[in-house]
């Protein structure tokens, strides 16, 4: 610009007049590579002192620091009313950040107007890219803004955000390519450069800050491009479409990165079960959930089963067969898997898998407790969830309570891919756990919610009327923990009632 002393990349830039400017590009071809201003004499009347002796035009005055950026490939407009896919790739992000990065996008093109991806760290520290899938079928032509946040949440790590919104051209079903260019070239690219009737376009750089360069000749013109980045590198691209978005990063609210009613073991309570649906929903979400036996003064177990009969719940009786610490189920490296940690046993299928043997959960697995005395508890796999997994009951207790075990901080991803399930398990709201606390997750709109106890479930998806969110998994009974430094009992509303 007329009187700036630097160019936007940081380069010096001499007070030199354009013949000056046309006399250095002539001399410059026998010049070594180099940019066209180190060549430019400085003008007499220029202050000489003002500037060091050895100044190297062509080096910026400082070094821009690599800032982290979204670059975005594979966009054919000339598909207009088809089926485009975008590819994202991440660069420059801070080594400070999750491995994992959750990314969100909001678009009218986008099916349902937004969708989830995440972005994973490969071994070497690249990152995997993301493909994007929309349509613009049916869609009026012109340009339509996609908003993108991408949100790194890691235990024992800041939270962090980055967003930014860019625009994409949905063009004429008759727009040419020459068309469709123009208008793109006119708003992404920062430099441009043309030859016309039989001119000469000379470009001529070295390495240094990033620069979107279009050159075009035509009309018998002729482009030479000469860059030299010995330390870099150099994309080319002839007749695409790709970009890069620079990705600035917001402070993010403390209250949204915390879950409004934290908690790792909660219960959705239905005051009117209909027909098949159970009364409790007990909700657990810990990296390693210990199953035992139901007691009501310091249980040894996260998980606490009880026998029914067709009187119903017996706290005494068979329950008393059950061991304090019965069994384990954690996440494994291909799922979730269950180990025997009893004195009593379990079975699984009808075949005792040995104590201290951990074995893959299936779909549809039969789980008895114990091995030694038969019909205490019998639960079934009713569900394999990308992040946990869903098990009920299949004896008395059938219509009293199931279970979902959950993987702590841990998304299911949208769109929400398909998992195996049986036809009672898939009917139940999609939950997980993330911010300390329970979420429900519409599978439709992707819309996430906060379990709370004053959370309203009515218009949530799959939440039966008439339910609940309860802070307990048990809050049916009076439950006291006692342990070295705290003395704390849970006390549920029909028990105060009662009371």
């Amino acid at each position: 610009m007329p009187g700036a002393q630097t160019c936007e990349g940081g380069h010096a830039q001499p007070d030199a007049s354009s013949y000056d400017l046309l006399t250095a590009m002539r001399s410059s071809r026998a010049a070594p590579p180099a940019t066209v201003l180190e060549a430019v004499p400085a003008r007499p009347e220029a202050n000489v002192a003002a500037a060091p002796a050895d100044t190297n035009y062509a080096r910026p005055l400082h070094r821009a620091q690599a800032r982290p950026q979204l670059h975005i490939s594979g966009f054919d407009p000339r598909a207009a009313g088809g089926r485009q896919t975008l590819k994202m790739e991440l660069r420059g992000m801070p080594e400070a950040c999750a491995p994992q990065l959750a990314l969100q996008l909001q678009s009218d093109l986008i099916p349902n107007g937004a969708a989830r991806q995440q972005f994973v760290r490969a071994v070497s520290g690249e990152w995997r890219p993301v493909f994007v899938e929309f349509s613009s079928r049916g869609k009026e032509h012109g340009q339509y803004q996609i908003s993108i946040e991408l949100l790194s949440q890691h235990p024992g790590m800041a939270a962090r955000k980055w967003v930014c919104t860019f625009v994409i051209l949905v063009p004429r079903l008759d727009a040419s390519l020459t068309e469709i260019h123009r208008i793109f070239l006119s708003t992404h690219k920062n430099v441009r450069v043309m030859a016309d009737d039989a001119s000469i376009a000379r470009v001529s750089a070295q390495g240094g800050d990033s620069l979107d360069i279009d050159v075009t000749a035509r009309n018998a013109g002729i482009a030479h491009l000469d860059l030299n980045a010995p330390a870099g590198k150099v994309d080319l691209g002839f007749s695409t479409i790709a970009w890069d978005e620079d990705l600035i990063e917001i402070d993010m609210p403390l209250a949204a990165a915390m879950h409004p009613h934290p908690s790792q073991a909660a219960s959705l309570v239905n005051a009117a079960p209909e027909a098949g649906a159970q009364r409790q929903i007990r909700l657990f979400a810990m990296a390693e959930c210990t199953i035992g036996r139901f007691e009501l003064v310091d249980p040894e177990a996260d998980l606490l089963l009880t026998h029914y009969s067709a009187d119903g719940q017996d706290t005494n009786g068979l329950t008393r067969r059950l061991s304090g610490r019965h069994a384990v189920i954690r996440r494994s490296g291909l799922g979730f898997e269950i180990e025997d940690v009893s004195r009593y046993g379990i079975l699984l299928d009808g075949v005792w898998p040995g104590k201290h043997k951990p074995t893959a959960l299936r779909l549809g697995m039969r789980i008895e407790f114990s091995a030694s005395i038969k019909g205490i508890v019998t639960l079934c796999v009713s569900a394999i969830l990308p992040h946990g997994v869903i098990l009920h009951r299949v004896d008395h207790g059938v219509s009293a309570e199931c279970f979902y075990l959950l993987a702590p901080e841990t998304h299911p991803g949208y769109p929400v891919r398909s998992y195996p399930a049986a036809p009672h398990a898939a009917a139940l709201p999609l939950l997980f756990h993330r911010d300390g606390g329970f979420w429900h997750l519409d599978q439709l709109s992707g819309k996430e919610t906060a379990l709370a106890p004053t959370t309203s479930l009515e218009k949530l998806s799959r939440v039966p009327r008439h339910t609940r969110f309860a802070s307990e998994p048990y809050p049916e009974h009076w439950i006291i923990r006692t342990g070295a430094d705290d003395l704390y009992s849970t006390v549920a509303a029909n028990a105060l009632s009662t009371a």
